[in-house]
């Protein structure tokens, strides 16, 4: 039994990450989350008390990271702003959590000698040409297209620097799109299911020709813990099941399953700068460390999800209509 610092553990794949924790170990965790419009207490509703506690408070927060570093036996970084569009309409926000952030969770970590694990993203290698045969892997050169990427880009640099010059025991991972439970609805599976559920047509970016590489959270997490335990120190491993899909698929599919027509979408103005192709490589995760997926059927992860999102209404429709009308001011 272990006792992990979860950063972000209130957000959708932190979140994801605590409820697997708590199901799959007997570690305890505490929960640093700032609560942010994408941080939400009740995504760790009905965890037990005695194994799970939320601390609010902002990752730069130097006195209170150095605090909780002093009962941890290891740190899972997940605390970030995620949000593409976010990014593009406020820069700013991103450099104070995703830069700032994780430097102050560095220096904890060489203070008190603590292993971290750093969470990122397949954003940070740019795009990949729709009939690319490749996919990214871990010696792919970064080239991040946006400021959410490029300042995950820029934290996943100062973890390698801080490992090589200070010997801070980390190891990062770069996962592709997930979905699954506790994701918040402006992001693209969530926003088109709870559409459906609302009676809203789905709303699809240009030509919906762009390619994610889908991930179920909780396969993210059983990687993740896998990493934590096996991973060799200073080393990057890329998180991926396979999952390819275009857009225009994934909301089509969205309909077929909640008895939709699959044509019953809408196509609104693209996304500036909206990078056209993700693919992940996972080998290296598998054959050194041992890790399979779980959820290797998209449809049957996707159908779980759907059904989620229909037995929750109350987690997210209190976020429903400030994120419509904000895509709406945009035309999106």
């Amino acid at each position: 039994m272990a006792h992990l610092l979860v950063t972000g553990g209130a957000g959708f794949i932190g979140s994801n990450f605590v409820h697997h924790v708590i199901g799959h170990t007997d570690h305890t965790v505490t929960v640093l989350d700032k609560l942010t419009y994408a941080g939400n207490e009740a995504s760790l509703a009905g965890l037990p008390e005695d194994r799970v506690d939320l601390v609010v408070g902002d990752i730069a927060d130097a006195e209170l990271v150095d605090t909780l570093f002093q009962k941890a036996d290891a740190v899972v970084h997940y605390a970030a702003e995620s949000h593409n569009d976010n990014s593009l309409h406020d820069p700013r926000p991103f450099l104070d959590t995703n830069i700032i952030g994780t430097y102050t969770l560095l220096e904890a970590a060489r203070r008190h000698d603590t292993r971290l694990h750093h969470i990122s993203t397949d954003e940070v290698y740019g795009d990949l040409e729709l009939d690319d045969p490749a996919r990214f892997t871990e010696h792919t050169p970064y080239n991040p297209s946006s400021p959410y990427s490029s300042t995950k880009a820029g934290s996943d640099l100062l973890v390698r620097a801080w490992v090589r010059s200070f010997g801070v025991r980390a190891t990062i991972s770069n996962c592709s799109n997930n979905y699954g439970p506790y994701q918040h609805v402006e992001k693209f599976i969530p926003r088109q299911i709870t559409n459906v559920i609302r009676g809203i047509r789905p709303k699809l970016y240009g030509k919906g020709e762009n390619v994610r590489d889908w991930i179920h959270a909780d396969d993210h997490s059983s990687a993740v813990l896998t990493i934590l335990d096996k991973g060799e120190i200073g080393e990057t491993y890329l998180i991926g099941a396979d999952g390819e899909k275009d857009n225009k698929t994934v909301v089509e599919l969205i309909l077929e399953l909640m008895g939709q027509s699959p044509d019953a979408y809408d196509h609104v103005t693209d996304r500036a700068g909206h990078d056209l192709r993700y693919a992940i490589d996972s080998t290296k995760l598998r054959t050194e460390l041992g890790w399979t997926p779980s959820y290797q059927d998209f449809e049957a992860g996707l159908a779980a999800t759907i059904d989620w999102y229909r037995r929750n209404e109350a987690w997210w429709a209190p976020a429903k209509d400030g994120v419509e009308a904000f895509y709406a001011s945009k035309g999106q």
